[in-house]
């Protein structure tokens, strides 16, 4: 299996903190940002403002990992600087206009995701895997951080892999977001999982381990020896 990556969820870092962690991961080589939107609406939370990705856009050149849990992904997609290879993914459910999303995308040179909540079933997203470059499975309902891994979204990845490889969609990645700890990276992974989101449980937890040092031991167990 391929070395997974991690995308550090920016919605746990804390503003006064926000260089420190920025240069610990450009010292770490991390893979992505990831980048909540949230409309207060869709889910009951709101988070980072277009402003404020602006300004981290300026001050970082590590990729931006979008994730846009909106209504109307579409018109909210276009107030956001996404660039050529960022990924970005928009949610299935409430959704009337995927296909639409996916052309945005295209034309931007991003790479796009579908994102599907614990209850969504995988299966509706067949007409599309033509278009997308993976899929973001959320392993807790969404909307606030500190929330449990809903346990049933483990076999759902595992379920998840083996159906885009039987398809011969060997190519398209499986993201998680959601209560990604150490020990649940691991069985993600060994289930298939590609792109673990790092948030409170991990790379943000209060303790003594520095950033790299967190980083280190979830490689460690997403195919880095």
């Amino acid at each position: 299996m391929k070395k997974g990556k991690i995308s550090a969820s920016m919605m746990c870092a804390g503003l006064d903190k926000i260089f420190y962690y920025l240069t610990e991961f450009k010292e770490a080589n991390l893979e992505f940002l990831h980048i909540d939107i949230m409309d207060g609406d869709f889910v009951p939370n709101l988070a980072l403002g277009t402003d404020y990705v602006k300004s981290l856009r300026r001050i970082t050149n590590i990729p931006f990992d979008y994730h846009f849990l909106v209504n109307n992904p579409l018109e909210k997609m276009s107030w956001f600087d996404i660039r050529e290879n960022d990924h970005v993914a928009f949610h299935y459910e409430n959704n009337k206009k995927i296909k639409e999303c996916l052309e945005f995308l295209k034309r931007l040179g991003a790479d796009s995701y579908i994102a599907i909540n614990p209850e969504t079933d995988y299966h509706f997203l067949e007409p599309y895997l033509n278009d997308i470059n993976g899929i973001l499975v959320m392993t807790v309902h969404p909307g606030f951080a500190g929330k449990k891994l809903v346990p049933s979204t483990i076999k759902k990845v595992e379920d998840l892999r083996k159906y885009l490889d039987k398809l011969g969609k060997t190519d398209i990645k499986i993201e998680v977001d959601g209560n990604i700890t150490i020990e649940n990276a691991k069985i993600l992974y060994e289930k298939g999982a590609n792109i673990f989101v790092a948030g409170s449980s991990s790379l943000f937890k209060k303790g003594e381990k520095q950033v790299k040092e967190l980083i280190e031991e979830k490689r460690k167990v997403i195919g880095w020896k």
